[in-house]
């Protein structure tokens, strides 16, 4: 089990335990509500937060010093940007083509 606290150390050698870190799982967090700024909200829908250490159960764990990187791939998101583009420039030529069809066919009476 892994328990991390907060401690504080002064310039006289003292130290001083300010406080425990504690995570929370919800039974559908799915059901959170986003309050912006990566801040979320239990709800209903969410229930009731359960409350634990890092390391035990269900709960995920911490890692001192460590800076997470971001979890998007950039040069798979830019591919599939292209596609989406390409997609919708062949969708918009489609709806183009049908219209001077249509136009033409109107024009022949």
């Amino acid at each position: 089990m892994m328990t991390v606290r907060l401690s504080a150390n002064y310039s006289n050698e003292q130290t001083q335990l300010l406080g425990q870190i504690v995570l929370a799982n919800f039974a559908n967090n799915e059901g959170l509500a986003s309050e912006g700024d990566n801040v979320w909200s239990a709800t209903q829908s969410s229930g009731v937060a359960l409350l634990g250490t890092a390391g035990t159960g269900n709960f995920g764990t911490l890692t001192n010093g460590a800076l997470e990187a971001s979890n998007v791939d950039l040069s798979k998101e830019l591919v599939n940007m292209i596609v989406a583009q390409r997609n919708y420039q062949s969708n918009a030529q489609t709806i183009k083509t049908q219209d001077q069809i249509l136009n033409t066919l109107v024009n022949l009476r």
